[in-house]
């Protein structure tokens, strides 16, 4: 089983960085088909996955608490190391601890739990971009603007305004839209969901295509305490405090432990490097991405390796 998921991941990422490195298509190329994959292919496979689900298939209580929680440790962790002892802004500090508490679920996670077991994956996909996006994620953009703030009297404004910029998010849209469908009983046309299925069965292959392409080009400059201790976060304490948590909780099945250990166990999100980018942080953003890349995919290895005993 283990052969049957890793080799076609492999042999897709390779594909995606030998197109790059031969120059068969340029870097613009890739981000062209990664703005595809978020925008159009991943929200097109939520909605479809969703929409034919019922409620009691979709909701988990249980996997939604343990992951959701499981993030927000790390990210507070992190952001009190890095503000604290290795004396960030809070600005700095929320982008970093973004690294420590959220993974490439849209493109790795989706690739791989979708080989692994279908459309069920769905459900997983959608609780854990839900944490992701409208927590994790609705936290760096707050604190990071309100570090950049000088007063305090505008934050209310700066909560609206990431509060719209989330619900802009494809995603984020396609998932309330599945949701709303559970909720009020709709069920989509045929039509639409042929063009759905069509559309979201290119978001696995093109996911790994992008994120071997992105490969290309990586290459680490330095390595200091504070990029090795964001990557040990993310790929080692988050797998092992995710898994705790689900382990202990009630109504959790050995499928949800498995699959949120393994998205916890991912990589961090390509958004943290962009994030980094955009609020000065550039390298110290950037190394950490390309450790956790590389050794995200090993620990990734190894827990495909176990998946039978889970699944």
């Amino acid at each position: 089983m283990l052969l049957n998921i890793l080799l076609p991941l492999v042999a897709v990422l390779a594909l995606g960085y030998s197109s790059v490195r031969t120059n068969f298509l340029a870097a613009t190329h890739i981000q062209a088909l990664s703005q595809f994959v978020m925008k159009v292919s991943l929200p097109a496979f939520l909605l479809y996955a969703l929409a034919s689900k019922d409620l009691a298939e979709i909701w988990h209580p249980g996997y939604f608490i343990g992951y959701g929680l499981g993030s927000l440790i790390l990210f507070f962790l992190a952001l009190a190391i890095y503000k604290t002892y290795f004396r960030h802004s809070l600005t700095h500090a929320s982008v970093l601890s973004m690294g420590a508490s959220m993974s490439n679920t849209g493109f790795i996670g989706t690739a791989i739990l979708t080989l692994l077991i279908g459309s069920h994956s769905a459900i997983y996909l959608s609780l854990t971009l839900i944490i992701e996006n409208l927590i994790i994620v609705a936290m760096v953009l707050f604190l990071a603007e309100a570090g950049l703030q000088k007063q305090n009297h505008h934050l209310s404004a700066l909560y609206l305004k990431t509060l719209k910029s989330l619900l802009k998010n494809p995603v984020i849209l396609s998932i309330i839209a599945g949701m709303a469908c559970v909720l009020l009983n709709l069920k989509l046309p045929d039509s639409i969901n042929q063009i759905l299925e069509m559309l979201g069965k290119t978001a696995s292959p093109l996911a790994l295509f992008v994120i071997g392409g992105s490969l290309v080009g990586m290459r680490l400059h330095s390595v200091n305490l504070q990029s090795v201790l964001l990557v040990g976060m993310k790929v080692l304490l988050m797998p092992l405090v995710i898994f705790t948590l689900l382990w202990s909780l009630p109504n959790v099945s050995s499928e949800m432990l498995f699959v949120g250990t393994l998205l916890a166990a991912l990589p961090m999100p390509v958004a943290f490097g962009i994030f980094g980018q955009n609020y000065g942080l550039n390298e110290q953003a950037l190394q950490p991405l390309i450790m956790s890349t590389v050794l995200g995919l090993i620990g990734v290895a190894f827990w495909l390796s176990q998946s039978s005993h889970f699944l």
